[in-house]
C-alpha cells in the first residue's frame, strides 16, 4: 500500500473476514478501504455481486478515492467483500471511454453525441420502414439502474413497439424468474437476509456461496460459529469452500438435480414429514407431486445421483424435522439440466413442511448479478413492466393505458424475444440493428465462434454503450461512453427486495454520460410520442422516472409506490412492496398464506416442466390456484450431453471469488487481477494423471459442438495439454482461441465501410402471403373435402348431419379471412397448391361402409383440421405485430370455428372406437381372407 492507503482488512486474502458469532441480531463491522482520505463520503451501494451491500463512495477533489460499508445498513451491516473493496478502482482507470465513436472506412473513428446519436436515429428509421421495427433488438444487462431500465423498456416496447428485447440476466438467473412464477405465481424472492439469523437449517444446492455473495456467507460463517447453530446441507458436485462446513455435503453427479430433490420429497412423504393442515389450505398438485416422487426411492437415486443412501436419508431427515428451513440455489441448478424443474422442487420442499414466509424459513432463487431483479421489474428480459402477464389482456391494457399509448401497439403478442432467437434472426437477416448496453456478449455468450460471425456481418447495424472498450465494443458500428455506477443517481434491488438509492458521487470522465440520459436523448430525437401526441418519456433527471416507475408498479408483486427518494437517503435500503399497507417496506411475502396465484394477478400461467409449454388459461382456470401455491412435479431427464470415450469428462463451471462475469471491471482492479488472472479449471488427481498435467499447467478444454443451447453445466468435455513436447494441435488451437477476437475485429474492419452506407447485396421477402394464402385455400378446400364425405358417408345420418353444421361454419371462416387474404396479396396459388397435396394424402379413396375406414377417414379429418390450426396460430401473433387488430379479431373467430370442428371430430372417433375397434368386424374379416 501507498503511504496514504488505508484499508480494515486484506479482502483479498482474508476474503471473508474476522469471525463475528451471533444470534438474532448480526453485528457491525465496518470494512474499509480508501487511497487517500475522503473529502467527503456520498451513499451508495456495491455492484459487483447480487448481494447489494450498503456502501459510502469516499470522495476528493471531484474523483472516487475509496468506498467503505454502510453500518446501518440491513443487508451488510458495514461489510464488504473483496470485489466491493477493490473493484470500485476501475473508475479512474485510463482505458475509460471518453468519446463517442463511429465506424468510418472500416475503424472506429472520434465523433461528436449529435453524430453518433443522429447516425444511431438515422438507421433505426431506415430499418424500421423497411423491415418494421422488428428489424430491431435490444440487449442489455443486469448493472444498469432500475430508471435506466424502466426508460430502455419504454423506447424498445412502447417507442418501438418491438418484442426483442433481452438481458445477459436470462442466462444468469432467468430460472430464478421462471421458478418463482410456477411456484408462487410471480417473480419475487419470498424471504430476507434476516432469516439467516433465526433458521435452524440451511438447505445449500447448486449455490457455492462462499465465491458467489461473500459478505452473505460471512453472515452465515458467522451464525454457524455463534450460539445454535443451524444445519447446514449443500448440494454440489464439488468440495467447495461451502461444503467444508456441511453438516451434510451431497455431491450428486453433475445434471441430476432433479432426481436428487424428488428423492427428498419422497422420503418427506414417506416418512409423513409434510405438514397436511397447511397443504390443505395453502397449496394444489399434491397428488401429482406424491405419485411423481414415489418412483424416487434412495436406492434409485443413489442409481442416478451417485448419493450414498444414509447420506440422503439423513439430509432429509433434517429437512423433514426442522422447525424452519431457508433454501437456496444459484447457478449450480440454474445452469444444469433441467434447470426450472430442479428449482420448483426447490420451492416444493419449503411448500411441503409449510416453511415459508416465517422468520427463518424461506427461498432464495438467487440472481447472480446486482440488478438483475431490476431488469425483470422493469421488462427488459422475458417479462414485462411490473411482472405484469402477457397473457392477460387486462394486464396488457391497463400497460398501454399507464404509457398512454394504442393497445394494439404494445408488443404483447408473445413472450419477449431471447437471446438465442435474436442470433437466429440476425443470422437469417431479419434483424439488422443490435444495440448492446452493459454487457459483453461476444465474451459471455455460448458458442462464441457463431456469435463473433453473426456480430460482425457487415448488414448488421452494432451499437455498443459501455465504459470500455470491452471485446463488444471493438466490432462495433458506433460506440456509446457510459458513466458508472458512482458518475449517476439511481436505484437498484438485491436479492432479497432491498432498494438502495445510489447518489452521484463524481462526474463521469470526458464526455460519457449516464445510460438514462443516453436513452433519454434517443427517444427524443426518434420524436416518441403518446396518442395524445406527447412526449413518451418527458423526464431529464433519475427522480422523475422513479416517480413514473411508481405508478406504474402500484399494485403489483412488486409494489414501490410508497417509496421515495427521500426515504432511501441517509439510512437503510428499503425491501419492497412498500405501498400504503408497509409505508417502510415489507420483510418476508407470503407471510398471511396467499401467493400470486389469482388468475387476475399472477404473472404467468406457468409451463410443463418438461416440454416448456405453456399452460393455458383454460387450465389455469381448472387447476385454480386462487391465491395457494403451486406444487410443480417433474421426472428427472437425463442430460442431452454425456460423457463418452472422446469426451470422457464432465465440464461444470462456477464463480471466482475475485472476478466478475467478463472482468471487464474487476480485471482492472490490480488487486484483484494479480490474485486471479486467468481462468483456472479444477480436475481430480486422477483425472490430471490421465491427461498428463499439474498445477499451473495451460490446458485445451474440449467439447462437441452441434448446438447453441445455453446449458453451461453439461457439457462433456475432454483436457489436452499445452506444451512443447506432446500434443502439437492443442498448442496450435491455443494460439487460434486466444486469436479469434483479433480476428474479428480485422474481419469487422474489412467488411464494413462507412457504417451508414452498408448497402444490402440480396433480394427480400415476407412470408405472410405464402402462410396467409395456404391457410385461405386450406378452408377452401375444407368445404370440398366436406362435400366429398358427405357424399361417401351418406348411409350415415349422424354424420351427414354434422358435416352440414361443419360446412357452415367453414364459411364462416372463408368470411372472415377473405378481406385479409386481398389485403395482404396472399398467394393463393401457392396455397391450393400445398393444401391440395396434403388433402390428398388424408383423404384417399376408401369404402366408407366399412366402419374401420369410417373412423380413419374421421382422424384424417381432426389432423387435417389440425393443420389449420397450426396455420392460424401463426397468423394471430403476426396479426397483432402488423398492429391489425381487426385481422387478429378475424383470425381469433376463425380459430374458434375449426376447434368446434376438431371437436366435433373427435367425439365422432371417440363414441366409435369402442366398437370399430374391439367387436370382431364382418366386412373387415372377409377382407383380410
Amino acid at each position: 500500500m501507498s503511504s496514504t492507503e488505508y484499508q480494515t482488512r486484506n479482502s483479498v486474502e482474508d476474503v471473508w473476514g474476522p469471525r463475528t458469532p451471533y444470534k438474532y441480531e448480526w453485528p457491525t463491522r465496518v470494512d474499509t478501504h480508501v487511497l487517500e482520505e475522503p473529502e467527503k463520503w456520498v451513499q451508495s451501494a456495491c455492484v459487483l455481486c447480487s448481494n447489494g451491500c450498503g456502501m459510502d463512495i469516499g470522495v476528493k477533489s471531484g474523483k472516487v478515492v475509496g468506498v467503505r460499508g454502510r453500518a446501518v445498513d440491513r443487508v451488510n451491516k458495514g461489510r464488504l467483500g473483496p470485489k466491493g473493496l477493490h473493484g470500485w478502482t476501475s473508475i479512474n482507470h485510463k482505458d475509460r471511454l471518453t468519446h463517442p465513436l463511429i465506424r468510418k472506412h472500416g475503424k472506429l473513428e472520434r465523433a461528436s453525441w449529435d453524430e453518433a446519436l443522429d447516425l444511431i436515429v438515422e438507421k433505426t428509421k431506415e430499418i424500421r420502414k423497411r423491415l418494421t421495427a422488428h428489424g430491431i433488438a435490444f440487449y442489455t444487462s443486469g448493472q444498469i439502474f432500475l430508471e435506466e431500465y424502466y426508460v430502455l423498456a419504454m423506447v424498445g416496447k412502447a417507442g418501438l413497439n418491438t418484442l426483442h428485447m433481452d438481458g445477459n440476466t436470462r442466462l444468469c438467473t432467468a430460472t430464478a424468474a421462471a421458478s418463482m412464477r410456477e411456484s408462487f405465481g410471480s417473480d419475487g424472492q419470498p424471504g430476507s437476509y434476516t432469516d439467516i439469523e433465526y433458521t435452524e437449517c440451511i438447505f445449500m444446492v447448486g449455490h457455492n456461496m462462499s465465491a458467489t455473495q461473500t459478505v452473505l456467507w460471512s453472515r452465515i460463517l458467522d451464525r454457524l460459529t455463534g450460539r445454535d447453530p443451524p444445519k447446514l446441507i449443500v448440494v454440489d458436485p464439488r468440495q467447495s469452500n461451502s461444503a467444508k462446513k456441511a453438516t451434510i455435503h451431497l455431491a450428486p453427479r453433475i445434471g441430476t438435480n432433479t432426481a436428487l430433490l424428488n428423492g427428498i420429497q419422497h422420503l418427506l412423504f414417506k416418512n409423513g414429514w409434510i405438514n397436511d393442515d397447511y397443504i390443505s389450505k395453502h397449496v394444489v398438485g399434491l397428488d401429482d407431486l406424491k405419485t411423481t416422487v414415489e418412483q424416487y426411492t434412495p436406492e434409485r437415486v443413489k442409481e442416478i445421483t451417485g448419493v450414498p443412501v444414509a447420506q440422503l436419508q439423513e439430509a432429509a431427515k433434517i429437512i423433514g424435522t426442522t422447525k424452519s428451513l431457508l433454501s437456496t440455489a444459484l447457478q449450480g441448478v440454474y445452469q444444469s439440466n433441467q434447470a426450472t424443474a430442479s428449482a420448483c422442487q426447490i420451492n416444493n420442499i419449503n411448500l411441503l413442511r409449510g416453511l415459508i414466509g416465517k422468520p427463518g424459513c424461506g427461498v432464495f432463487q438467487m440472481n447472480g448479478q446486482p440488478t438483475a431483479q431490476n431488469n425483470r421489474e422493469a421488462g427488459c428480459d422475458g417479462e414485462y413492466p411490473g411482472f405484469r402477464n402477457y397473457n392477460n389482456p387486462v394486464h396488457m391494457h391497463e400497460l398501454a393505458d399507464l404509457w398512454n399509448i394504442d393497445y394494439d401497439q404494445l408488443p404483447h403478442w408473445g413472450q419477449p424475444t431471447h437471446i438465442q432467437n435474436m442470433l437466429n434472426y440476425i443470422a437469417n437477416g431479419s434483424i439488422e440493428m443490435f444495440w448492446i448496453s452493459g454487457t459483453n456478449p461476444l465474451v459471455s455468450l455460448p458458442h462464441l465462434e457463431r456469435v463473433r460471425e453473426l456480430l460482425t456481418k457487415p448488414e448488421l447495424f452494432v451499437i455498443c454503450q459501455d465504459i470500455f472498450m470491452t471485446e463488444s465494443a471493438a466490432i462495433a458500428d458506433v460506440v456509446l461512453p457510459a458513466a458508472q455506477w458512482a458518475e449517476k443517481t439511481g436505484c437498484f434491488t438485491n436479492v432479497d427486495r432491498t432498494v438502495h438509492l445510489s447518489h452521484k458521487a463524481v462526474e463521469p470522465p470526458g464526455e460519457a454520460r449516464p445510460d438514462l440520459d443516453i436513452f433519454l436523448d434517443f427517444g427524443k430525437r426518434m420524436d416518441f410520442r403518446n396518442k395524445d401526441g406527447e412526449p413518451l418519456m418527458p423526464w431529464s433527471e433519475p427522480e422523475e422516472v422513479f416517480e413514473a416507475w411508481k405508478k406504474l408498479s402500484k399494485g403489483r408483486p412488486c409494489d414501490y409506490s410508497a417509496m421515495t427518494y427521500e426515504k432511501l437517503t441517509g439510512g437503510s435500503g428499503i425491501q419492497w412492496p412498500c405501498n400504503e399497507e408497509h409505508p417502510y417496506g415489507k420483510e418476508r411475502l407470503f407471510d398471511d398464506n396467499h401467493f400470486f396465484t389469482d388468475l387476475d394477478h399472477c404473472e404467468s400461467f406457468g409451463h410443463d416442466l418438461i416440454t416448456g409449454a405453456p399452460i393455458t388459461k383454460e387450465n389455469y382456470t381448472i387447476m385454480n390456484p386462487n391465491g395457494r401455491a403451486i406444487l410443480k412435479a417433474a421426472h428427472y431427464q437425463p442430460s442431452t450431453e454425456e460423457p463418452n470415450e472422446e469426451y470422457p469428462l464432465h465440464l461444470s463451471t462456477g464463480r471466482n471469488t475475485h472476478q466478475f462475469h467478463t472482468r471487464t471491471k474487476t480485471g482492472r482492479s490490480k488487486p484483484l487481477q494479480d490474485q486471479t488472472p486467468e481462468p483456472r479449471i479444477q480436475i481430480s488427481e486422477e483425472d490430471a494423471e490421465a491427461a498428463d498435467v499439474k498445477d499451473g499447467e495451460e490446458v485445451i478444454v474440449r467439447s462437441r459442438r452441434g448446438a447453441v443451447q445455453p446449458t453451461f453445466k453439461s457439457g462433456a468435455v475432454r483436457i489436452e495439454k499445452i506444451s512443447n513436447s506432446s500434443s502439437k494441435n492443442a498448442a496450435d488451437d491455443g494460439v487460434v482461441i486466444r486469436e479469434q477476437q483479433t480476428g474479428a475485429v480485422q474481419h469487422v474492419e474489412k467488411t464494413k465501410l462507412n457504417a451508414a452506407d452498408v448497402q444490402e447485396d440480396y433480394k427480400r421477402q415476407t412470408h405472410l402471403e405464402l402462410w396467409l394464402g395456404a391457410t385461405y385455400e386450406s378452408v377452401k378446400l375444407l368445404l370440398e373435402t366436406y362435400e366429398d364425405l358427405g357424399a361417401r358417408m351418406s348411409h350415415d345420418l349422424e354424420i351427414v348431419a354434422g358435416l352440414v353444421i361443419m360446412e357452415e361454419l367453414t364459411r364462416r371462416t372463408d368470411t372472415a379471412l377473405a378481406p385479409y387474404v386481398k389485403k395482404y396479396n396472399a398467394s393463393t396459388e401457392y396455397g391450393a397448391t400445398k393444401s391440395r397435396d396434403v388433402r390428398d394424402v388424408l383423404f384417399p379413396a376408401a369404402d366408407t361402409t366399412d366402419a374401420y375406414e369410417a373412423m380413419r377417414l374421421l382422424m384424417a379429418l381432426h389432423v387435417y383440421l389440425s393443420n389449420i390450426e397450426g396455420h392460424l396460430t401463426a397468423l394471430r401473433p403476426a396479426a397483432q405485430a402488423l398492429w391489425d387488430g381487426e385481422f387478429a379479431d378475424a383470425v381469433v373467430e376463425a380459430n374458434a370455428n375449426v376447434t368446434r370442428m376438431q371437436a366435433w371430430a373427435k367425439h365422432q372417433i371417440t363414441v366409435r372406437s369402442p366398437q370399430t375397434l374391439i367387436v370382431p368386424s364382418k366386412v373387415l374379416w372377409k377382407k383380410m381372407r
